[in-house]
């Protein structure tokens, strides 16, 4: 499957934590996250210490941790695991139900990040991953499985591994380049709206079934 022409980005948090995201005008990077007592966090802890400490190899002296991390696609693994809340390594149970997916465009964040000596990075595999490649050219973008990324079975090993492909952007991501919130139910989309108020960037909330299990 050849590289979407207008690839997009998601980042998943729980809607308790937009208002602080909408205020603050970015979405912080793991490193930064880690260290704040008032964000709720959904994610493997064991995960996100690893990410701490793994190195991006096309930008020298970084870390995973260093970056703020996207999924290809809506609906992703972790969303599942998030989901069936069983996992013993997941603190969060409370399902899928209050996670927002945030999306972006590709191809305009790396423009903006161009404009801005921001550095990103993808990986074709979970960036958590110690054999993890990384990249940074988007003439690289067909190292990504993208029949992967939008299999909904992925009971295959190969198919999981490639679904779980991540683009990272270094620090903060800016909170204007989120250009579309799918929410799980009306109910989501009513705290959306409000945890948005009165920002000079609202971009539009749809509740997004087909982004859900």
């Amino acid at each position: 499957m050849p590289t979407p022409l207008e690839p997009k980005l998601y980042h998943i948090v729980h809607v308790g934590n937009l208002q602080s995201i909408v205020r603050a005008g970015c979405l912080w990077c793991d490193a930064v996250v880690r260290s704040r007592q008032d964000v709720l966090v959904i994610g493997m802890s064991g995960i996100k210490e690893r990410r701490q400490t793994l190195p991006v190899s096309c930008h020298s002296g970084t870390m995973v941790g260093d970056y703020v991390p996207f999924y290809f696609c809506p609906r992703s693994i972790m969303l599942y695991v998030i989901h069936r809340a069983n996992h013993p390594e997941l603190s969060y149970r409370g399902g899928q139900g209050p996670i927002v997916h945030l999306q972006a465009d590709l191809y305009a964040v790396v423009a903006w990040a161009t404009a801005n000596r921001r550095r990103w990075a993808f990986s074709a595999s979970n960036a958590a991953a110690r054999y993890a490649s990384f990249w940074s050219g988007l003439g690289e973008l067909g190292r990504v499985d993208w029949s992967s990324v939008t299999a909904r079975d992925f009971s295959s090993a190969e198919v999981k591994e490639g679904k779980q492909a991540e683009f990272l952007f270094e620090s903060d991501f800016p909170w204007n380049l989120v250009e579309r919130v799918g929410v799980h139910s009306r109910e989501v989309g009513r705290q959306v709206h409000a945890a948005m108020a009165g920002a000079a960037h609202r971009p539009p909330v749809e509740v997004m079934p087909t982004w859900y299990y």
